[in-house]
């Protein structure tokens, strides 16, 4: 008999499926497609997060043989020599891009990729700032200047520290009643929040390496886990970069929404805005209709695709 369940926890040999209040322990039945619709790699066929069809064998154990249609995904390249897609997470309301103030420093570049790959792939993005009770006057004013350019954005922004009340409080109603997920380098305290947010959660924790100043990884694999106040989240293992994957050059410029406005008056209808003559965008730059910083931003990207 076959059943339907949501994966909560993948190794990539093996994964935990929910079906009801049990955790059914299951493998891939034979070879699934390994490729995405436009035949680039994917290192995971089943993400956490992914409904699937599966069969109950005689040991207790469950065998997929199917993945439901996603309504979307978080997706990034694939690291350590890798070629193709990660699939971070699937089908899911709100992805967060958490980062810290201070310990490990906050990476603008990785919000801005976070930001294309969420407006590209149909989620939700959200940017958590943390641990600013370690933040000085200059970060002060960073983190201000972030939350003026994001906001006018459209790009919600929350900012506190964990013993933070008000700063719980709206994660809390950001997470209530939906599927979220967390996503950020190691040590800007994603699972620490988790703790704090909802302490049946328990998630394993670790100290800043004193060397590097970078967080040293503690959760090993995604995990989904139901919250105690209502929805899910996704806990992830701390990725230090956020690499862009099945973008051609002249499609970047269409997530973000500053540069997507303006970009149908350029000369050129493929222009990329680097070298073209006639181009809008670089024209709203020099106007400062568009910041100079995410414009160095959008560069960065076209350089890597």
């Amino acid at each position: 008999m076959q059943h339907t369940g949501r994966v909560e926890k993948s190794t990539g040999s093996w994964y935990l499926v929910r079906y009801g209040e049990e955790q059914i322990t299951c493998r891939l039945r034979g070879k699934m497609r390994l490729l995405d619709e436009n035949s680039i790699p994917v290192t995971n066929p089943v993400a956490v997060g992914d409904f699937v069809e599966f069969e109950i064998n005689e040991d207790g154990t469950g065998s997929i043989f199917e993945v439901k249609e996603r309504k979307n995904a978080i997706l990034r390249q694939a690291t350590h020599g890798r070629r193709g897609i990660q699939i971070l997470a699937a089908n899911v309301d709100y992805g967060i891009a958490v980062q810290s103030v201070r310990q490990p420093a906050l990476k603008e570049g990785f919000i801005d990729r976070f930001l294309v790959a969420c407006e590209a792939y149909d989620v939700n993005p959200v940017i958590l700032i943390n641990k600013m009770d370690l933040a000085k006057t200059k970060d002060l004013d960073k983190v201000q200047e972030l939350k003026d350019l994001y906001e006018k954005l459209g790009y919600p922004i929350i900012t506190g520290s964990i013993d933070d009340s008000e700063f719980q409080a709206s994660i809390k109603t950001l997470l209530k009643d939906a599927t979220s997920v967390f996503i950020g380098p190691s040590g800007v305290g994603k699972s620490s929040l988790l703790n704090a947010l909802d302490p049946d959660i328990s998630q394993k924790t670790g100290e800043i390496s004193t060397f590097s100043n970078k967080g040293k990884h503690t959760t090993t694999y995604a995990e989904l886990f139901r919250l105690s106040f209502g929805g899910y989240i996704v806990d992830t293992p701390g990725i230090r970069e956020f690499g862009l994957v099945g973008f051609k050059a002249e499609e970047i410029g269409h997530f973000f929404p500053e540069i997507s406005t303006v970009l149908g008056n350029c000369k050129f209808y493929n222009c990329t805005h680097h070298h073209e003559p006639g181009c809008a965008v670089k024209e709203a730059v020099e106007n400062e209709e568009i910041s100079e910083r995410r414009f160095k931003s959008y560069l960065n990207m076209l350089d890597t695709v």
